[in-house]
């Protein structure tokens, strides 16, 4: 056991190291006024801060959790150290030698785990830099950095170094200071070969990765020759030092910079963050070999102190599995105070490629802010719907309206919810925001859960919902035939089927489309495979009966015939005006069906959708708009 530290030693490394100095490398502090300071609490999640530094008194306290003590406690709790641990390590930082009651300095090999295995990660960090710097055979690590744009100063910025070949350099290396094997294994350095430990990491490049206060607790490697059968980047596994869920590659080199802007940039790799730095985006932070997740939120909150104006901007690939981790993304979007957005590159360079090719000025006009993710995260679930059809718009709808009522704010959920309206090309706006915010009432009842499955509120009715026109139907009562608004469509097949005489050829040239309930649709279709209502003007039974025979089944069969003998709806007598009256009242139907489905369309490529479709769709919507005011002027005749 390591002997106890002496209490003068203990004292004045209380005295040496601030704590606010010491708590501001994990979070962002501010003034709390009577010379205090305050942040967001390391220790709970919280919206507002609570945690409150006295650096005139050493000590911390949250209001919220009942956290507290001085600058040792708030290191020991901060990285689950132990007392000497937390005291060694800011005994380092001050440049404070210490004394222990039991035999003197304290031996290397008698120091805790945490900090051996932190000691063996910065000699290893410092080995591979000077192997990268020097080493012949790291020719080939030197080259695939100059050939994206790093020179030996960003390399020495980084840390970035290189793993020689060889089976146990390192282990050898650190054997020499004194690690155990033990040890090494532990660390994730080195693993277990058939004679004893071999380098985990050999023939690559290192990046050295360090926690928020800049400790080296783990290493990402590349792949740099053909015959290493390993991945393309190998990271370090899980130790007790390195959690990869609870890391950001570069942190230790943005935090000030995030803290300082309320800005941070979500990139996907060390050489995006290298990038980024050197072009002057020095927020800019990449996950290691993980999603952005819970964790790594937690982090930026500290940083950013949940400050509604501050900015979150993720940089992914523009192909399907940037697009997916995008997405995964936006599945934590509520747990940010700050606004959060997606850059995506010009022809889906990452911004090192895109760094190379355009220059350090493309970099920084990248990541501005322009798409907020809630926005992307809607267009990539309606671009997989067909939105000129009332079926694709209904359809996103339902995919896309329960990810609007996630949103907490009420305010933002009505703004998001009158976008996607127009994202969708639904005019009826408010349609949208009722099923929004019906959905949100669904998920607050039902502890944040959603709506169930089979639309259904606990302890209440089924909801069912009228769709307004121009707006796709969703969830509705089955089609009753009868209803008075299919009349005129069913008036004019039983006009085709009792007297073509009256409707052709006019009928002839109406689409089965335009007939909107499914068996109607059936029976025009009927009709059309049997020649056509003309046919019926010189053998009206030969064509009742081709018209039954190209039935598709019993149930059209029996349509046809139930239209064929049903007394037409009369209040005047049966002529070519009653008829032409039912035949400009179903074409009118159709043309307006048609216009609002051009406006939707019209209305969803104004927001930035292809402007050669956005011209041909005016184009048409004004010829409909003509031929519908025809109708309206002139009737039949115009048909």
């Amino acid at each position: 056991m390591a002997g106890r530290i002496n209490d003068e030693d203990v004292k004045a490394v209380r005295d040496a190291v601030p704590i606010d100095a010491v708590v501001s490398e994990y979070l962002q502090l501010r003034n709390a006024g009577g010379g205090n300071l305050k942040g967001l609490c390391p220790f709970h999640d919280e919206k507002s801060p609570s945690f409150q530094v006295s650096p005139s008194k050493g000590f911390f306290h949250c209001f919220g959790c009942q956290e507290g003590g001085d600058t040792i406690t708030f290191v020991m709790k901060i990285d689950h150290l132990t007392f000497s641990e937390a005291v060694e390590r800011l005994a380092a930082q001050a440049g404070i030698t210490l004394r222990y009651e039991e035999g003197g300095y304290n031996p290397a090999h008698q120091r805790g785990e945490r900090i051996r295995l932190v000691e063996a990660h910065k000699l290893a960090a410092e080995w591979y830099a000077e192997q990268l710097a020097s080493a012949a055979e790291a020719e080939a690590g030197r080259l695939f950095l100059a050939e994206r744009g790093f020179d030996q100063g960003a390399a020495l910025h980084f840390g970035v170094g290189y793993s020689p070949q060889g089976w146990d350099h390192l282990t050898r290396f650190l054997r020499g200071k004194g690690f155990t094997d033990k040890e090494l294994v532990l660390s994730g350095l080195a693993q277990e070969g058939r004679r004893g430990p071999i380098d985990r990491f050999r023939g690559r490049l290192m990046w050295p990765i360090r926690d928020i206060g800049g400790e080296v607790v783990g290493f990402g490697a590349r792949k740099l020759y053909e015959a290493d059968n390993g991945p393309k980047y190998l990271n370090t596994p899980e130790t007790p030092i390195y959690k990869k869920s609870q890391v950001l590659y570069g942190i230790d080199l943005a935090k000030k910079e995030i803290a300082k802007v309320s800005r941070a940039v979500v990139v996907e790799g060390y050489t995006d963050v290298m990038a980024c730095h050197l072009a002057g985006v020095t927020t800019a932070i990449a996950t290691c070999g993980t999603a952005f997740g819970g964790e790594h939120i937690k982090i930026l909150r500290r940083l950013l102190m949940d400050n509604g104006s501050a900015r979150v901007i993720f940089t992914f690939d523009g192909d399907a599995a940037g697009q997916k981790a995008a997405l995964r993304a936006f599945e934590d979007d509520q747990k940010f105070a700050a606004e959060t957005y997606i850059a995506v590159a010009p022809d889906g360079m990452d911004p090192c490629d895109l760094r190379l090719a355009k220059g350090d000025d493309a970099v920084l006009d990248l990541v501005e802010p322009r798409t907020p993710l809630f926005e992307f995260a809607l267009r990539q679930i309606v671009a997989r719907y067909d939105l000129d059809t009332p079926g694709g718009r209904a359809a996103a709808l339902d995919e896309a309206a329960p990810v609007v009522a996630r949103i907490k704010n009420s305010g933002a959920q009505h703004e998001v919810a009158v976008q996607l309206a127009g994202l969708l090309g639904i005019l009826d706006t408010q349609f949208v925001v009722k099923r929004v915010a019906q959905l949100a009432r669904w998920a607050r009842d039902r502890g944040g859960r959603g709506p169930a499955q089979d639309g259904r509120q606990r302890g209440g009715p089924r909801q069912e919902f009228a769709a307004p026109a121009g707006a796709p139907a969703v969830r509705g009562p089955a089609l009753t035939l009868r209803n008075p608004v299919f009349a005129t469509e069913r008036e004019l097949l039983k006009l085709a089927l009792q007297r073509p005489e009256l409707v052709s050829p006019a009928f002839d040239a109406y689409g089965v489309d335009e007939f909107t309930a499914p068996p109607y649709a059936a029976v025009r279709q009927a009709i059309q495979d049997a020649g056509g209502a003309e046919h019926g003007t010189a053998d009206p039974h030969e064509y009742l009966v081709r018209v039954r025979e190209a039935a598709p089944d019993d149930t059209v069969r029996a349509m046809v015939t139930e239209l064929a003998v049903e007394a037409i709806l009369l209040r005047r007598e049966v002529d070519e005006a009653y008829a032409g009256a039912q035949l400009v009242t179903v074409r009118r139907r159709a043309v307006e069906r048609r216009i609002r489905d051009l406006s939707s369309t019209v209305a969803r490529l104004g927001t930035g959708g292809d402007p050669a479709r956005l011209a041909a769709a005016q184009n048409e919507l004004w010829v409909l708009q003509q031929y519908d005011q025809a109708l309206r002027e002139r009737g039949a005749a115009a048909l």
